[in-house]
Parts: structure tokens; C-alpha cells; sequence
């Protein structure tokens, strides 16, 4: 399992009964989380100490109950491969989510490294090598603002207009050059194939698709019927200089050898390359051996 383990603003403190405690920056939250089958007890005393817990409820959704929690607030992140700090804002909204996915924080770290390596940059002479990065579904920026202060230039592509607006601002917190990310607002797929006509390549691909979801067109997203040809078309996009294709999914029935399956047959069948998929994960803290299961990754490289 890869784990992000590198976070000093985050920890998963106890998790039990279907629901995980965790610490964002100075705040503790209580939501709920389908992976937390066991039943070990409330023993922790922060249990009683939380800011936030997000009741989900039989009929569908839930609601917070908040106790002296602001409405907005920061968390950063020493993202180690490019020597930056990233900067995230926070501010719980619909089902349980808070702006981040802190397991992410591991793919992140691959990928900087991955951009960092390489080496591509902007010169004097305004020749532009660097390394271009397509972020789909690509909610509030995570994976955008690592790579582009990593030295990359991305192309972030959400349905959602709110979305984008809040990467942006996790963006300028971050300290990232406007002319290090274009900002798109459409449809994922439909994005994909138009770029395929333009002729346009990318070097690098992140893709973090939803369970379920809607475009801006009321287009319905059901990732089982829909997310191995969208990986095919996105591998349309890949320069003849690749450095990394990367798919996450948090849907239980999309196991690692899944995502290995269809980036085999989309990339290393036509590309050669190599394929690597595992459970991604955030430890508990305290202990040395219990891991929160958070979803599978997928990674190529050439």
C-alpha cells in the first residue's frame, strides 16, 4: 500500500463504528467513511473534543453539527520533491467533504518528483519546455498546485464552476505563477475529444474520476460504464515524450488489478512501459502497523 505519510497539518486519529477522527491543522472532524467496518471503541479522549461531525443520515446525505469551527481555514503541506509548501483552504460542504483528499498527498510527492527530474523548464528566451500536465476531474487542485510549482504547466479540467474557483485559490496561496495553469470548466470527456481533434498533447495525465457525477450539461458519469474509454481517448493525448499517467479510484469495486488491467491494455500494449497499481492509504496516528484504506491508484510510466 503507498501511504501519505509525509502530512504535519492532518492525521487520522482513531477510527471506528463507520466513522474516522481526524485532525485538520487545529480542528478535529468526525465523517463517516465506508472502509471503517470494525467496532474498537471510543477510548481516544479527542472523541470528545471534535469541531465537526458530519451525521450521515438512513435517508441519504446527512448534515454537520458544527462546535466552534470557522467557516473557512488553512492546512499546508510540505510537498518534500520540489521544496515547496503548499497552502489549502478548508471549509466543510456537501457529503461529509471538507476541499481535500489528504491521501492524495502520496501521489503528489510521486509525481513532483517525477516533474522535478525532468528538468523542463521556461528559458530567458521564452522557449517553454516544461513539462505539460492534463489534470481531469480535478476538483479543488491538489494535484494541479503540485505540479505546477514543481516547475510543470497544467491544464485543470472540472465540471463544476465552484471547483475551479477554489483551486484557484489554493493556487495563489500556494504561491503558483498565473502562467503555470490554465483553468477549463467543462466536461471531462468532452474536453478530452476535443483535444484529440486540436491535435494538443500533454505529457503527463492525472485523472480522478467520481463514482457518479453530472458535466455541466447534465451529462450523467457512471465510472464502471464510463472511465476505460475515457482512459483510452486520454491516452490519444500523450506527447511522444510521456513521463506518467496516473488514474485514481475510490469506488470499492475497482480494485488495483483493475486499474493495472486497463492501463495494460490502453498504454503498455501500444507503448511498452510499465504499470503499477496499489490501495492507497493515511496512517492512524500512533500506531505502526494500522493504515486507513482510502481507494486504489494506477500509475504508468514509459
Amino acid at each position: 500500500m503507498w501511504t501519505a505519510d509525509n502530512w504535519k497539518d492532518y492525521k487520522v486519529i482513531d477510527c471506528t463504528d463507520g466513522e474516522k477522527l481526524e485532525r485538520w491543522g487545529e480542528y478535529l472532524l468526525v465523517r463517516p467513511d465506508p472502509q471503517v467496518i470494525w467496532q474498537t471503541g471510543h477510548k481516544n479522549p479527542a472523541w470528545k473534543k471534535v469541531n465537526g461531525h458530519y451525521h450521515r443520515s438512513t435517508k441519504g446525505g446527512g448534515e454537520w453539527d458544527f462546535r466552534d469551527l470557522p467557516k473557512e481555514w488553512t492546512i499546508e503541506y510540505d510537498l518534500t520533491p520540489a521544496g515547496k509548501k503548499l497552502c489549502f483552504h478548508l471549509k466543510p460542504f456537501a457529503f461529509k467533504h471538507t476541499g481535500i483528499f489528504p491521501e492524495q498527498a502520496v501521489n503528489w510527492d510521486w509525481a513532483s518528483g517525477l516533474i522535478v527530474r525532468a528538468g523542463r523548464s521556461k528559458n530567458a528566451e521564452g522557449s517553454d519546455s516544461r513539462v505539460r500536465v492534463l489534470n481531469l476531474f480535478a476538483y479543488t487542485g491538489g494535484a494541479t498546485v503540485s505540479a505546477a510549482v514543481s516547475g510543470a504547466f497544467v491544464t485543470h479540467v472540472d465540471a463544476a464552476k465552484g471547483m475551479v474557483a477554489w483551486a484557484k485559490e489554493n493556487a495563489e496561496s500556494s504561491g503558483c505563477r498565473q502562467t503555470s495553469i490554465r483553468w477549463i470548466v467543462d466536461d471531462c470527456l468532452k474536453f478530452v475529444e476535443r483535444e484529440i481533434r486540436r491535435g494538443n498533447t500533454y505529457d503527463a495525465i492525472i485523472m480522478d474520476p467520481p463514482s457518479y457525477g453530472r458535466g455541466p450539461g447534465g451529462e450523467v458519469w457512471k465510472i464502471e460504464d464510463a472511465v476505460f474509454p475515457l482512459i483510452c481517448k486520454a491516452a490519444e493525448l500523450l506527447s511522444d515524450e510521456p513521463l506518467f499517467f496516473l488514474i485514481n479510484s475510490y469506488t470499492t469495486g475497482l480494485q488495483p488489478a483493475v486499474l493495472s488491467y486497463m492501463l495494460n491494455t490502453a498504454l503498455t500494449a501500444k507503448r511498452g512501459g510499465h504499470v503499477e497499481s496499489s490501495e492507497i492509504g493515511l496512517p492512524i496516528e500512533g500506531s505502526d502497523t494500522l493504515i486507513l484504506p482510502c481507494g486504489a491508484c494506477g500509475r504508468w510510466v514509459p
